[in-house]
């Protein structure tokens, strides 16, 4: 039996400065690449052994690609060529400014340099309720939990003779009107009007409903007035039907109940409407940001810090042209990163350091085939295919790995000429905690 204590960091002992990575997310990485073995020893800890393209989860949830098209190992990004490179699969459980050092499950480490570049998790703003039985979707595992769980609704919808249970099995609502929220429900009415009638014969999907819930008036709030407004007449197009303005106050698995009172009878829904900073404890709470962000300066430094540092999602860099921070998107931590690296290089020779500055490449969001909205630089907005072709260019672009891009490139392709969705397998069901009737007729399947 595996016992923590026979588990060690085994990092060499080294002469050159250390800098420690804390996430292997966007941020992390594009620092790491930028880092010569030969003037710093570089370690990176995560979790997770891979990098994950997290903008196209939703298309793993709604059975458009399989998890491993948008993950790649992040071994096989550092291999030989990175040298004094060391990855650790462990969990950093905090930072001790005072002793320069970082504890994690199977031991401490010190560092020279710290770059917390964490990213973050779901925000279910308290409610505990909502986070116990929604589906969010942040995580490679919460994509393959939702994508079990739409298709179980379907195959139970298909042998129910409860039509209340039926139509509670056909609901889905979708909390959170940003792009997770809007991809997701424009990848589910395709599948709705093109592949579900083929697979459920016997169905009705005029009867499956799909809701898209923002509390904001507008879908889309980070983008354009302009594409919101294209983007909700897209998805109202398809058949989503849009609640603007409109909270959740409750959901316990079988109906979600909004601020004002109405009630939708579902069995899925889906948590998109905020994310919080994934903070580690030993650095001072009360410095910490709205939304769970460190405060750091042009040269990302968290407040009060010379030699912790905070890049991408987690980090709160406040200016002129961005008094709340940088958009919570890939570019500015891809940006950030690599920003970072150099000035790493310019302290060791003894140089000043050189402020941050963001060059926002735009926005993109799909809705469907040949919908899609896009804010590029210089207040253009982009609607309908040549913005879908933008948004098809852009992520195979960001995929990481060869194999990916043309894994990724030929689903997109296969789908856009048949309509076709490869990925529908239940091949983890989901359970949720407490569903005593699934998990014994789960279980009575599973038997020999």
């Amino acid at each position: 039996m595996l016992d923590l204590k026979d588990l060690s960091l085994n990092i060499p002992e080294t002469t050159k400065p250390r800098v420690v990575i804390i996430g292997g997310g966007f941020g992390g990485i594009n620092l790491a690449q930028k880092l010569p073995g030969k003037q710093f020893q570089v370690v990176m800890l995560d979790k997770q052994n891979y990098h994950g393209f997290w903008p196209l989860l939703y298309q793993v949830a709604t059975a458009g690609l399989e998890a491993d098209a948008i993950a790649e190992p992040l071994r096989k990004m550092f291999d030989e060529d990175y040298e004094d490179f060391h990855f650790r699969p462990v969990r950093v459980t905090s930072v001790n400014p005072a002793t320069k050092t970082i504890s994690t499950l199977i031991g401490d480490l010190s560092y020279d340099y710290l770059i917390i570049a964490t990213g973050t998790k779901s925000n279910f703003f308290g409610n505990d309720q909502i986070k116990q039985n929604s589906f969010p979707l942040k995580k490679i595992t919460d994509a393959l939990n939702l994508r079990s769980q739409i298709l179980q609704c379907f195959e139970k919808a298909n042998m129910t003779t409860n039509a209340a249970l039926r139509q509670s099995l056909l609901n889905i609502v979708i909390v959170g009107g940003g792009p997770t929220g809007v991809e997701t429900a424009g990848a589910l009415a395709e599948m709705r009007k093109h592949v579900l009638p083929g697979d459920y014969p016997g169905m009705d999907f005029t009867k499956m409903n799909i809701y898209l819930v923002e509390g904001l008036d507008r879908v889309l709030p980070p983008m354009s007035p302009e594409s919101s407004k294209k983007t909700q007449a897209y998805l109202e197009k398809m058949g989503v039907i849009v609640k603007t303005k409109t909270l959740v106050e409750s959901y316990d698995g079988e109906v979600v109940t909004f601020k004002g009172g109405e009630q939708i009878q579902t069995q899925t829904l889906v948590w998109a409407a905020g994310v919080a900073g994934a903070t580690l404890p030993g650095i001072p709470q009360e410095i910490i940001q709205r939304g769970g962000r460190y405060p750091v300066n042009l040269f990302n430094q968290i407040d009060g810090y010379t030699d912790i540092f905070a890049i991408g999602d987690i980090a709160m860099m406040k200016s002129e042209k961005y008094p709340n921070g940088h958009p919570g998107v890939a570019q500015p931590a891809i940006q950030q990163g690599q920003h970072l690296a150099k000035n790493l290089k310019r302290l060791l020779a003894g140089q000043e350091l050189q402020p941050f500055s963001y060059f926002d490449k735009g926005s993109l969001a799909i809705i469907g085939r040949a919908r899609a909205v896009a804010d590029l630089p210089g207040k253009i907005t982009l609607g309908g295919i040549i913005a879908w072709f933008a948004w098809l260019f852009v992520h195979i672009y960001y995929l990481i790995g060869f194999r990916n891009k043309l894994v990724v490139l030929s689903n997109w392709l296969y789908r856009f000429f048949t309509y076709e969705r490869g990925t529908r397998l239940i091949i983890r069901p989901f359970i949720r905690k407490g569903d005593k009737a699934t998990e014994t007729f789960m279980k009575q399947q599973a038997a020999d």
